[in-house]
């Protein structure tokens, strides 16, 4: 059944502040493979002009993906997340996440569309720190696959 169009522009309250720390900021730079010294070593990213050290760009998805569980989890929406993969992601920085930031994410539901059988939802999260300045916007598209024929 296709998800109703009327969800689209519905905005979630914000997420509790997640608290970006070194250590995992170093294991997510370790495993996607990325050497950047400034992911790890303080002084190299206080030698390009940050306070701290930065999260790789894609850092940020375990934080907005999380928050789009919000949308994911509403009720009224019905979606069938047992039938959902990842379509897509994509980031527009104001400045990389730093260890120390204390994010939030508020999500909101941009588009509703189906193809094929499939329902495709796309889902804008800003991401704030404690002051409420902006941070990056991270979109997901998600795709609920139509059901199996019998």
């Amino acid at each position: 059944m296709a998800l109703d169009q009327s969800f689209v522009g519905r905005t979630y309250p914000p997420t509790a502040p997640y608290e970006v720390g070194r250590e995992k900021i170093r294991e997510f730079a370790e495993a996607v493979g990325d050497a950047n010294p400034a992911y790890v070593d303080r002084e190299a990213a206080k030698a390009l002009g940050h306070p701290d050290v930065i999260a790789p760009p894609t850092f940020v998805f375990a934080i907005t993906f999380k928050a789009s569980g919000q949308v994911v989890e509403d009720p009224q929406l019905g979606l069938d997340y047992s039938r959902v993969v990842h379509g897509d992601q994509k980031f527009a920085y104001t400045r990389p996440v730093r260890a120390g930031d204390r994010l939030s994410v508020t999500s909101t539901i941009e588009a509703i569309k189906s193809m094929a059988g499939n329902d495709i939802l796309d889902i804008r999260g800003e991401v704030r720190d404690e002051s409420g300045e902006h941070v990056v916007t991270a979109w997901t598209k998600l795709v609920s696959r139509a059901p199996e024929e019998a």
